[in-house]
């Protein structure tokens, strides 16, 4: 197979791969309200920041990432590698004098937006090819380098008459990707790939100024990551792989990344290498509409609170950055159907034989597999005819000394040993007991509805319920 009949078949794989990898690469980009004088987008980029070594020397961020990994390549087997990073651009807001030149502002107030100042992230991208039996040994070294640069662009008004620009400066990037396998023992070939991104600049804060984490972000690879392919032959997952390579997995270090199976479900020849720890073969959500760079909150909430921003706002945030822009478009023209559809999804249903085998049965928690509210009208929340013997309706349970059933009302009092922040709050509650439950392995849980909780007649008709063990609760005398 010739380099390029492979760079092309990877680029093919790659791209499944990079819907993924972008999400990566943009989160935490710009922040709900998506305006640049937002406090929390003041301080920007959190994840895979490599800075310079001078400025990350005293401080928590690295000028490095280590992925090792374990591949099974076939002979004469290639692995691609593709670094990518954002650049990040610096953009200065500059007014026209009636004199023809300019000023620098803090602001250009247009009709339709508002410019500001912002750093722009600028997509990277190293792309390798290596055959596999190259990396053995000492291993190969690829040092990159992105120039400094500088550009402007006329700012018009509605009516084409210029009133302004944009000064944008990328400054120097340098760095170096080092690779390397060596074979490792076991009952079958396996390679541990070694993968390190270095940022190599020789930038240093200026003396006697106290230079802060801005003056080091232009210089720096921001949320850094890697994919790497082989052209035959496959990766070993590290976070579910065979007994026997166990071992071998638990001796790979990684430093401020994770490497995961990627691309198409089913297949094993791409890793992604990420600074946000995900899963093998991760996916973007089918309902998502478009890129919200805010994975920290629902993309419904988001979507609607976006839409509900001031025009001020919105104007100040498609003058911030033209992602942001889109994500204000995106939000104004969302039609009521997608908007539905974000509500929630059901990924998988299955079927489940055995006693409390219904939408009721607690399933290692408190809640339902239909954590959604998706309805099912036609469908009783609890089918005496596939639970034959168990009537959560009826059924008892002794709590200290006293018979305890539906009607009965109670003291919640979680236990340490299963409590979470939502029990937390709930402790010393009163609560109506709904139901008693058998689930397969012989545990008996409490379905309550909250004393007080608005939603309880709801909650009754949907049985939707919260569950206690017997022991989590202590019976109240009925008034």
């Amino acid at each position: 197979m010739t380099t390029t009949a492979f760079t092309a078949r990877t680029e093919a794989r790659f791209a499944v791969a990079r819907q993924v990898a972008d999400a990566v690469l943009f989160e935490g980009y710009v922040l709900y309200p998506y305006r640049a004088s937002a406090a929390k987008n003041r301080l920007r980029w959190q994840f895979g920041v490599l800075v310079p070594p001078a400025w990350g020397a005293d401080r928590e961020e690295h000028d490095f990432q280590h992925t090792e990994c374990l591949m099974e390549p076939k002979a004469d087997a290639s692995l691609a590698v593709e670094v990518r990073f954002l650049h990040a651009r610096r953009r200065t807001v500059q007014q026209a004098r009636p004199d023809g030149s300019f000023e620098t502002v803090p602001e250009l107030r247009l009709e339709d937006r508002v410019l500001v100042p912002w750093d722009e992230g600028v997509e990277e991208r190293i792309e390798v090819v290596f055959p596999v039996a190259q990396l053995t040994g000492d291993g190969v070294t690829v040092p990159f380098t992105r120039p400094e640069r500088d550009e402007s662009e006329p700012v018009l008004d509605t009516s084409g008459r210029p009133v302004g620009r944009l000064v944008r400066r990328c400054e120097e990037i340098c760095g170096v990707l080092r690779l390397s396998a060596q074979e490792i023992d076991g009952p079958y070939r396996v390679l541990r790939l070694t993968a390190v991104v270095e940022n190599t600049s020789t930038w240093t804060p200026s003396y006697g100024t106290a230079a802060d984490r801005d003056a080091a972000l232009p210089r720096a690879l921001v949320a850094a990551h890697l994919l790497m392919g082989l052209s035959a032959g496959s990766f070993l997952s590290m976070t579910d792989p065979p007994q026997w390579a166990k071992g071998a997995v638990a001796s790979c270090r990684n430093l401020h990344t994770w490497p995961v199976l990627a691309g198409e479900p089913g297949r094993a020849d791409l890793v992604l290498s990420s600074p946000i720890i995900l899963e093998d073969h991760p996916a973007i959500a089918p309902e998502s509409p478009g890129a919200l760079y805010d994975a920290t909150e629902i993309d419904e909430i988001l979507a609607l609170r976006t839409a509900a921003l001031t025009d001020e706002e919105k104007r100040e945030a498609r003058g911030t950055d033209e992602r942001a822009a889109a994500v204000i478009d995106l939000a104004d023209s969302m039609p009521p159907e997608v908007l539905e559809r974000l509500h929630g999804a059901v990924r998988a249903l299955r079927d489940v034989t055995g006693p409390a085998a219904s939408e009721t049965s607690p399933a290692g928690g408190r809640g339902f597999p239909d954590e959604h509210g998706v309805e099912r009208p036609d469908t009783p929340w609890w089918d005496p005819a596939s639970d034959s013997g168990f009537d959560p309706a009826r059924d008892r349970v002794l709590v200290d000394g006293r018979s305890l059933g539906a009607g009965s009302r109670v003291v919640l009092r979680p236990g340490l040993r299963r409590t979470d922040a939502q029990d937390l709050f709930l402790y010393g509650r009163s609560a109506t007991v709904e139901a008693v439950l058998h689930d397969v392995d012989g545990a008996v849980h409490l379905a309550v509805t909250v004393e007080g909780d608005p939603g309880a007649d709801i909650r009754r008709e949907q049985g939707r319920y919260l569950y206690f063990q017997p022991d989590e609760v202590a019976p109240l005398e009925d008034a």
